[in-house]
């Protein structure tokens, strides 16, 4: 029986003849197209049986093509060998796809090779730049997105070499477009898990939490040199809240949880500590500070964090390439900066520092040199070249090998030769941001499966990003692709993430260079230490620091212990910082009855090897002085730089004297004058002079001499003498001395060494008398120190045990040292965690009885069982100058 058709079975069959017809014209098309490129049908004929166009199939197009004009066009070969290549290739590229897009592609240009000898014609060998091009994949563009195993046309020598095209800066748009174009997050990732690691260790450290009661000091009468001046530390308690939210943000940092809430904690709490102590800054906190603030605009939180666990769409997605060069440029910045400033004459003679030479870091340089040459070669020299070229030479693929051996060697002698926090590590940490982004997939993939849980993940590929702009699919490759993201353009976000790059990069270049605009700060060297990039440039020794007080009711003169109300050293060579703390002890003196103070500062330095001079006007009230941070200081006495080539003779000066002998060299300026005193302690001490005129006083016997160069004169011990420079020019003298009681201290300590010698080695006949009977069992501990009644044995004895344990911490074997260092930071750690928690209770419910709170501080105060001297003992020697 025959059923009617249904309305159903109308519409099907309309389709199907509506499906022939369009397949015999599609057909037709096939026809015209294969007489028109038979090569081009060919390989789309070949694709169309093994599967889809996609990224595999077109770098096997590709791959036939290179070869069709490596052969100059040969006809039905290339055909053929095309359809082989093409077969081989997407038969199996699903498997291939799990196997790792780097690997493909090697694979896919030895197959090609194959085909081409299987064939019979010649093998096309790429060249290195090809193999290390396709070893590297789609990161050779930097960043631009791929699809999966897609191999990236060929490219232009800039390309290659910069990473982008010339057409790139030929409109701002296509700026913005480069500098968000979509890169792969795992270099960044990895860097921000680093850097929040060594924040963290940081905030315990250098920041001071271990120390912290003693830094601040709470309710003490403390002079502060804060960048700005209303700018005051919180109660104590509240401090280590502050800390604490420091170190959260630092652990938020290294995790990526709450990512952009943990960097806006850290960096808010870090700047307002750092800019409540200038005395403390240094050129790697402030580096610290700058890149947790470039961190808190990126996208690092992408990859290998808690926050792409918590939201996929976060997940393992592109960041822009305006993230990595923020941070590249600063990086760069600080090398390149850092080795121009170098190039100041003092570096590069040698005399910024010449002691650093006689480090043990520098022996094995001193088995083919003297010290003198290490000094000016290895040391100086050295370190002006690595800083110049170290930021090229991490930019570019063929040099960067050569860059991380000697950056990283560089680094980690800094870490022994300085104590510089985490500075060393910091940078070591920033290497790798300059390899390729993908560099942690390729490393962490060869680590075992199950320790994937713990590592960075090596797969999958990232995914598309808001945050980027994707370029148009180019011509022929299908815009639905899988794993091809959207084109898109750039929109507000885009732009400002290139506008921010180009401010902060300019902003970086100008501000070490900006010393023309704050004046005041400028001293002998330009602006405050810390944002100049001039590290270990130069270096300062003070021979006379002498700080006078008149009483402005009484007219009274008396003279204040430098340091005094404060725990720094550094104000003495920064007119910002004299004036604050003349102003601090003009506001503390009349609790002591002195009456509207006026305080002058008498103080002298050497800056690399230069003659002890003044560094500031000693006729001057520092209280009511003027000071502008846009205006010159009036008060600071000029640099005699010419007076430079003095320091080759105070070689050859130096080199006639025996050991015993000390040499100072004084310069000072007409119509001043230096007053001193000669201690007993220094016999036959002259001053001689060495150029200009000065009159020499000695103020008990009220009689002046006059001397010209070369010639000499003997002070008493025990006296005040002045000398004034009465020549038209700065005069130059030097003081020669020899310190008695040291010497004849070392001649009694080698007499007691012989002595113990002889007793240990059983040569001694004569019986020792009873004081110096504790040479035979010496000192354990430093209880045992009143058992010995002769000063000068109970400092031989010290000095001996001192030495002991200097040694066998020298010898100890690499697991002590490593214990050693355990527990020192264990401990240190320790009572940092303990005493936060005890601020934390205190604000919480109060603070306990006192007699609690000495417990509780007791025992936070704990020490290491081998230790020699508390935490306490250590701090409190180092804060000091608590009295008049």
């Amino acid at each position: 029986m025959i059923r009617p058709r249904s309305s159903l079975g109308a519409v099907s069959i309309r389709q199907s003849r509506q499906s022939r017809q369009s397949g015999s014209l599609r057909a037709a098309e096939r026809g015209r197209e294969r007489r028109r490129c038979p090569e081009q049908w060919t390989l789309r004929h070949s694709v169309s049986i093994f599967g889809e166009w996609d990224g595999w199939t077109r770098n096997c197009v590709r791959a036939a093509k290179a070869v069709d004009r490596a052969q100059g066009g040969g006809g039905g070969f290339v055909r053929n060998l095309s359809v082989s290549v093409c077969v081989s290739l997407c038969s199996g590229v699903t498997r291939r796809r799990e196997a790792g897009g780097k690997r493909q592609e090697a694979g896919m240009e030895a197959e090609v090779r194959g085909a081409t000898a299987a064939a019979g014609g010649s093998s096309v060998q790429p060249s290195k730049r090809q193999r290390k091009a396709a070893a590297r994949g789609g990161e050779r563009t930097r960043g631009t997105t791929l699809a999966p195993g897609t191999k990236p046309a060929a490219e232009s020598w800039m390309k290659r070499i910069f990473g982008f095209e010339k057409e790139d800066l030929s409109s701002w748009e296509r700026l913005v477009c480069l500098l968000n174009r979509p890169t792969d997050p795992a270099s960044l990732g990895v860097f921000r898990f680093l850097f929040g690691l060594l924040m963290a260790l940081d905030v315990t450290q250098e920041r001071g939490l271990s120390h912290l009661d003693y830094k601040y000091l709470d309710g003490a009468p403390l002079c502060r040199f804060p960048l700005f001046n209303f700018l005051e530390p919180l109660p104590m308690d509240w401090m280590y809240f502050v800390y604490l939210v420091m170190f959260l943000g630092a652990i938020g940092i290294m995790l990526g949880f709450f990512y952009r809430f943990s960097c806006l904690m850290f960096i808010s709490t870090y700047w307002y500590v750092f800019f409540l102590d200038k005395t403390a800054w240094n050129n790697h906190s402030y580096l610290y500070g700058l890149i947790g603030f470039q961190l808190t605009l990126m996208d690092a939180n992408r990859y290998w964090s808690i926050d792409g666990l918590r939201n996929p769409k976060k997940r393992n997605a592109h960041v822009p390439l305006w993230n990595y060069t923020v941070v590249r440029a600063q990086i760069f910045i600080v090398y390149f900066i850092a080795g121009v400033k170098k190039l100041d004459a003092d570096w590069v003679e040698g005399y910024s520092m010449q002691y650093l030479a006689h480090h043990w870091l520098f022996d094995p340089f001193k088995l083919i040199l003297p010290v003198e040459l290490v000094s000016l070669l290895v040391v100086h020299g050295g370190g002006l070249v690595l800083d110049l070229t170290a930021g090229y030479l991490l930019f570019f693929d063929a040099t960067r090998p050569v860059a991380m051996v000697f950056v990283s060697y560089f680094h980690c002698m800094n870490s022994q030769l300085f104590s510089i926090g985490m500075f060393a590590y910091t940078m070591l940490a920033t290497s790798p941001l300059f390899c390729y982004p993908d560099w942690p997939r390729r490393f962490f993939r060869h680590f075992p499966a199950c320790l994937g849980v713990f590592l960075p993940p090596a797969a999958p590929l990232p995914q598309p990003s808001t945050s980027c702009v994707y370029p148009p699919t180019p011509p022929g490759d299908p815009k639905d692709s899988p794993g091809t993201p959207k084109p898109t353009k750039p929109g507000r976000r885009h732009t400002l993430g290139a506008l921010f790059t180009f401010l902060y990069v300019a902003e970086q270049l100008f501000l070490p260079y900006s010393h023309f605009i704050t004046q005041g700060y400028n001293n002998w060297t330009n602006g405050l230490y810390g944002y100049s990039w001039d590290m270990m440039v130069h270096s300062r020794s003070h021979q006379h620091v002498k700080i006078t007080y008149r009483d402005g009711k009484t007219g009274d003169i008396g003279y204040l212990n430098p340091g005094v109300f404060t725990q720094s050293r550094r104000w003495k060579d920064h007119g910002d910082m004299l004036k604050q703390y003349a102003t601090c002890l003009s506001r503390h003196l009349p609790r002591y009855n002195i009456t509207d103070p006026e305080i002058y500062f008498d103080i002298w330095v050497s800056i690399n090897e230069r003659f002890q001079q003044r560094i500031f006007d000693p006729r001057v009230d520092i209280v009511k002085a003027e000071w502008s941070p846009f205006r010159p200081n009036p008060w600071l006495m000029p640099l005699l730089v010419d007076l430079s080539p003095w320091r080759v003779k105070f070689s050859e000066i130096e080199g006639t004297l025996d050991n015993q002998t000390e040499v100072v060299f004084i310069a000072d300026f007409p119509g001043l004058h230096l007053e001193n005193y000669v201690s007993g302690d220094l016999g036959n001490t002259s001053v001689q002079v060495l150029q200009g005129q000065v009159n020499v006083e000695i103020v008990e016997e009220k009689v002046n001499y006059t001397l010209h160069p070369g010639d000499k004169m003997k002070l008493p011990g025990g006296a005040y003498h002045k000398v004034y420079t009465v020549s038209e020019g700065p005069s130059c003298y030097m003081y020669i001395y020899v310190n008695t009681t040291e010497a004849a201290l070392q001649r009694n300590f080698t007499h007691l060494l012989e002595l113990q010698e002889k007793i240990r080695n059983g040569t001694e006949t004569e019986p020792l008398p009873p004081e110096l009977q504790p040479l035979i069992t010496g000192l354990e501990d430093d209880d045992s120190e009143g058992n010995v009644s002769d000063p000068v044995l109970r400092v031989f004895l010290r000095r001996q045990r001192r030495m002991k344990e200097r040694k066998e911490r020298r010898e100890a074997s690499l697991p002590q040292r490593i214990e050693r260092f355990v527990v020192k930071k264990y401990y240190m750690l320790r009572r940092g965690f303990l005493m936060t928690a005890i601020a934390m209770r205190n604000l919480a419910v109060g603070p306990p009885p006192l007699e609690q709170l000495t417990q509780e501080v007791a025992y936070a105060n704990m020490k290491e069982p081998d230790s020699k001297a508390s935490l306490d003992d250590s701090l409190q020697a180092e804060v000091g100058h608590g009295e008049l």
